[in-house]
């Protein structure tokens, strides 16, 4: 049984009349419950039909008893009248004959009489055979009239869906759309069905919600176009369940997992949507990704703009019917991103961290994120990456200790599940890939734990070795002092190596401490703890005097720095405490798989 109530039929008669399927119907009754939609549209009709028609028959019923009750009393004022004539009846036989027996006869004649009018009247009650076949060819006509009509609707494409929510909502196409996903082979937790529509269906909407919208009004209700239930709800509400039944039962999500798109086209969408271009022209403008100008969103934005009396003289309403459903164009899979984490060593001072290309040339063959990502790619099945890091070092700089710490996120993974041994599997074949690189602690991890890692990054303590050439020669004693030197506060301005892609400022770093070793006149090791941030070669050789204090400054000569490590990375308590987290619960992750 249909959720309707008594001020929806004048909104059921005008859609019917209209050329409106009967889930098309359910959602601008504003109907939210779901099982009415995952009925067989034919049953939905004839409920819809059956609905209305009570309506019309208790109508009809009213004058028809009224006519029956006046029927009532005159047939009782005329069995009063023959009770009269039947006494002046008998006077005038007992005068006329005189005869007892004559008059006993007569009267025994009319009781005769009385018996077969009242078994006439209990025939009559049960309709007489003369009638009910006089009856039963208007009713044979009438019967195949209402089917012919019930065909009718059946095979009409719905005026406002175009056919979606008639010819694509049954397990026929749900099995389409699982075979689908199922040649793509994702692995895959949770489904999300996301549906793409034509944009005409936004007009022919509009103009059927302007066509009761009025006769709504005059019943003194409101019909918000609001209120109306998406299309997108109802398929959804139809088809994601028997999507997921022929997934194995895989669960129905709002956010995340597998993003099922399914795409509908029209061939006639353009000339739906031809006169609101004339009408307002600013909210159509062409784009290089779209085919066409009449996208969703502009469709959309204005239907709001438009009045009604401007949308009324220039379409039809309601909408014209149309021979043509709407076609299914593809299904498209997406799945949600996936995260890993862990820390890369660079052992080689001629590898950039990501592809260095200027000016659409590449300076060299490789870079530290494409080695690691050749073989993550391989085994997640991903279509592409994004690389981040907790900072980056110089194409010349070596990461050695404990390594720095990396993210990446997975395009469109097809594998969303390693195990731990197949994780570890594949840490040792990218150490095995080259000998420039070495990964640790690689794991699955949250969007929020990638995002963490750049929290707090110049509260970080970085420790570096330098080799250091000086202009003038030194002796052992002339370095000394540096070893005393403790929370050294400099004002750098933006390198000029970085300048073009770092915006001009003074920023403050901190030296926390140094020390010194000599090697020989004009070379010494520097051993450095900074702030995270802190630029170490600008600190060495001045930047023509951008860094301030500096090395040259200190020393009383020219410096410059020959090479540089990242030695650690001391880091806050915070950021230790939410990387064994990550690593504690892909560990529970890795067990349950």
């Amino acid at each position: 049984m249909l959720p309707l109530k008594e001020k929806d039929k004048p909104i059921v008669q005008k859609l019917l009349s209209a050329g409106c399927c009967a889930r098309c119907i359910l959602r601008f009754c504003c109907t939210r419950v779901q099982a009415a939609y995952r009925q067989p549209q034919q049953e939905t009709l004839k409920e819809l039909l059956a609905f209305i028609s009570n309506t019309e028959n208790s109508k009809s019923q009213d004058p028809a008893a009224s006519e029956s009750t006046g029927d009532n009393k005159s047939q009782d004022a005329a069995v009063s009248e023959s009770t009269g004539d039947n006494k002046s009846q008998d006077a005038a036989v007992s005068e006329s004959t005189g005869d007892n027996k004559s008059h006993d006869a007569a009267v025994s004649e009319s009781t005769g009489d009385n018996k077969s009018h009242d078994a006439a009247v209990s025939e009559a009650a049960e309709d007489p055979p003369s009638k009910r076949a006089k009856l039963e060819p208007n009713e044979t006509k009438a019967g195949s009239e209402e089917e012919e009509e019930d065909a009718a609707a059946k095979s009409r494409v719905c005026v406002v869906c175009l056919g979606i929510l008639q010819e694509f909502c049954d397990i026929t196409q749900a099995v389409k759309i699982a075979e689908a996903v199922k040649a793509e082979k994702y692995e895959f937790d949770s489904l999300l069905l996301s549906v793409s529509l034509p944009a005409q269906l936004c007009v022919r909407e509009h103009s059927c919600w302007l066509h009761v919208k009025k006769e709504v009004r005059d019943k003194g209700l409101v019909l918000d176009k609001d209120d109306i239930i998406p299309l997108k709800e109802a398929f959804k509400w139809v088809v994601q369940g028997l999507v997921s039944k022929g997934l194995g039962g895989v669960a129905v999500v709002t956010k995340g997992g597998l993003d099922v798109g399914v795409e509908f086209t029209h061939e006639a969408t353009d000339a739906d949507c031809h006169f609101l271009a004339s009408v307002c022209p600013d909210c159509f403008k062409p784009a290089k990704n779209k085919q066409s100008v009449f996208t969703r969103m502009a469709v959309v934005k204005a239907l709001e703009k438009i009045s009604e009396a401007n949308f009324l003289k220039h379409s039809p309403c309601p909408p014209t019917q149309t021979s043509s459903c709407c076609s299914l164009q593809g299904v498209q899979c997406l799945h949600v991103s996936l995260f890993i984490a862990g820390r890369y060593n660079k052992f080689c001072r001629s590898l950039p961290q990501t592809p260095w290309v200027i000016d659409g040339e590449r300076r060299m063959e490789s870079s530290v994120e494409e080695l690691i990502a050749a073989s993550v790619l391989s085994s997640f099945r991903a279509e592409g990456f994004n690389f981040s890091s907790s900072g980056r070092e110089d194409v010349d700089v070596r990461t050695l200790g404990n390594g720095r710490p990396f993210a990446m996120e997975l395009l469109n993974p097809h594998r969303t599940r390693l195990s731990r041994a197949e994780m570890k599997q594949l840490q040792e074949t990218i150490n095995e890939s080259s000998d420039k690189i070495r990964v640790r602690d690689l794991q699955i991890v949250s969007r929020d734990a990638m995002s963490r890692m750049k929290e707090g990054e110049e509260e970080k303590t970085k420790s570096y070795t330098a080799l250091v050439w000086t202009r003038k020669p030194i002796q052992r004693d002339d370095i000394i002092f540096i070893g005393d030197i403790k929370e050294l506060t400099l004002d750098q301005k933006t390198p000029l190596r970085v300048l073009h892609r770092r915006a001009l400022a003074v920023r403050q770093r901190v030296v926390h401490s140094m020390n010194a070793r000599f090697l020989d006149p004009h070379h010494f090791h520097l051993e450095l703890k900074t702030q995270a941030g802190t630029y170490i070669k600008e600190f060495v050789h001045g930047d023509f005097g951008r860094t301030k204090p500096n090395l040259c400054e200190l020393l009383q000569t020219d410096t410059d720095i020959l090479e540089l490590d990242v030695e650690g990375r001391g880091v806050s308590s915070i950021v230790t405490l939410m990387t064994h987290r990550c690593f504690f619960l892909s560990h529970l992750r890795t067990l349950d798989s």
